[in-house]
């Protein structure tokens, strides 16, 4: 574990800031490290990838009194990349290795690590992706991971399924890409000029997977076959671009879809939170919009937007009408989409800005069971804490699964 805590101000998570329905009941700074990304929550061990500048790669933590959070163990991340996203099932930690910033040399691929001991895990397995690397991991136990990566011979991410059957041994199943981005098979971009098509991550439901595709938007893939992926459809809109997450609703054929901000201030075109009806994969729709937070947030410095969804996963707090969305510099905000053609906010929480930093940068939210709410800052702010007031504790009680 590293014993170097860089010298910040003091600073009080529990003074200030802006809430309604949820309060901050623990903190911590990630033994100064603060940089936090996705985080993960498997009983009493937390585990948070870190963006990158600091220098670390992951923390573990433990979370068995949420209010007291403990730092276990860090270790950081190899040269030239960043391991910022954590995935957690049966056992196993798997965690991305990616280029950081044009760092070389860099490491590229996925490490797989036993979780005997979930506070020390072991790295047991290693998947080669070649190209510049794993950028975003889903995993919730089973036989195959899915990925976004870009390996050699392709100029941005594609979607690529792992077969996890030997996790010591992780081996490439299937992949899917847009036409266009395979240039070392001498495929040119079919896109317009200036935009950014780039898988970021699928969630599933079924053998239908739903990718955000960056200014593809969204993408339904046919995965009966993990083998061969097969596109089924395809939907863009404007304002927006930079396609982020597709969470299936379940049961009500619908999806919530985050744009991820990824200008800050005032800049580009405004992202937003959609709701898109899938009733038929092939013909997906948007029939509504969550509201913006209301506010002066776009002039208050570096990114205001969305980001990620808590998602659903299984053993976590799970539900088809209420969603968590991380908002950069709006903190977190709550939605109801009980109404899929009118989303109501009924919740938001943001802390007071961390030291060294304009802003909050929210930027990802795992939702426990007992609606322990664990969410992180992306730029010094680290791992926060959060629960619902008794009012959102019971309407979060009434509409989960």
């Amino acid at each position: 574990m590293s014993t170097d805590h860089p010298t910040e101000p003091a600073y009080d998570p529990y003074v200030g800031g802006e809430s309604r329905g949820l309060r901050t009941v623990g903190h911590h700074d990630l033994g100064g490290f603060g940089d936090g990304m996705q985080v993960m929550v498997e009983e009493d061990a937390v585990y948070v990838g870190h963006f990158g500048p600091s220098g670390m790669g992951t923390s573990v933590l433990d979370g068995s009194d949420p209010t007291r959070p403990r730092l276990v163990k860090q270790w950081r991340s190899p040269s030239g990349s960043h391991t910022h996203k954590v995935q957690v099932a049966d056992g196993l930690l798997l965690v991305n290795h990616e280029q950081f910033r044009g760092g070389h040399p860099f490491s590229a691929g996925m490490a797989v690590y036993d979780l005997t001991d979930p506070f020390d895990p072991q790295q047991i397995g290693w998947f080669e992706s070649t190209g510049r690397g794993v950028h975003r991991i889903v995993w919730t136990g089973g036989r195959y991971a899915y990925v976004s990566a870009i390996p050699e011979g392709f100029q941005d991410r594609i979607w690529m399924v792992v077969d996890m059957a030997d996790p010591t041994q992780p081996v490439e199943a299937g992949r899917w890409w847009w036409p266009g981005q395979w240039v070392g098979g001498e495929e040119t971009p079919t896109w317009p000029d200036g935009k950014r098509y780039a898988a970021h991550h699928a969630l599933l439901d079924g053998d239908l997977a739903f990718v955000g595709y960056g200014d593809g938007g969204l993408v339904v893939l046919d995965v009966s076959d993990r083998r061969d992926p097969r596109h089924l459809a395809d939907l863009q809109w404007s304002p927006g671009g930079d396609t982020h997450t597709c969470m299936p609703l379940p049961g009500r054929n619908l999806l919530v879809v985050t744009d991820e901000t990824v200008t800050d201030g005032c800049e580009g075109e405004e992202h937003l939170v959609r709701v898109v009806d899938i009733s038929d994969p092939a013909l997906p729709r948007v029939v509504s919009i969550c509201p913006p937070p209301e506010g002066d947030y776009c002039e208050r410095g570096l990114r205001f937007g969305p980001h990620n969804t808590h998602e659903n996963r299984p053993g976590s707090y799970r539900s088809a009408e209420l969603v968590f969305v991380t908002y950069f510099n709006a903190g977190l905000r709550v939605y109801d989409v009980q109404d899929a053609a009118a989303p109501v906010e009924i919740a938001h929480w943001l802390p007071p800005t961390p030291p060294g930093q304009l802003a909050p940068q929210i930027n990802d939210v795992f939702v426990t069971a007992d609606l322990d709410i664990y969410v992180t800052d992306r730029v010094n702010g680290g791992l926060f804490v959060v629960r619902p007031d008794e009012e959102l504790a019971s309407r979060m009680g009434k509409a989960a699964l």
